[in-house]
């Protein structure tokens, strides 16, 4: 008979045994606009030219960033957010797909809600 691996067991701060739970699943939505944002960051890094709104698209994109890692996602300031970068960048040719990539994940979260 061939040994088994023992798991240790996980005990509370009273000492009892505790099931361990599996972390939530992670919104796919949230996890497509992070990978969105940081690849249009490191794009953006990396480009040699001058860009009279860098400083306004680095902001937004952090904005964004953090949107990605909250609770709740509000669609009209993500949508805002996504206008204001490709405002910022979207005349870099060099920009192009990191920005399609941005506003696909952007389109993952819907349609804002009407406006009354």
């Amino acid at each position: 008979m061939e040994p088994t691996a023992v798991r240790p067991r996980a005990f509370s701060s009273t000492g009892a045994a505790r099931t361990p739970r599996p972390a939530p699943a992670a919104d796919p939505r949230k996890a497509a606009l992070l990978s969105a944002v940081v690849r249009v960051r490191r794009a953006l890094a990396v480009h040699p030219g001058w860009l009279a709104d860098r400083e306004v698209a680095d902001e937004e994109l952090a904005r964004l960033q953090a949107v990605a890692g909250a609770g709740t996602v509000e669609v009209t300031a993500l949508r805002h957010g996504l206008l204001l970068v490709v405002g910022a960048l979207g005349s870099v040719s060099a920009l192009t797909e990191p920005l399609r990539e941005l506003r696909g994940a952007v389109a993952l979260f819907g349609e804002p809600p009407e406006r009354r």
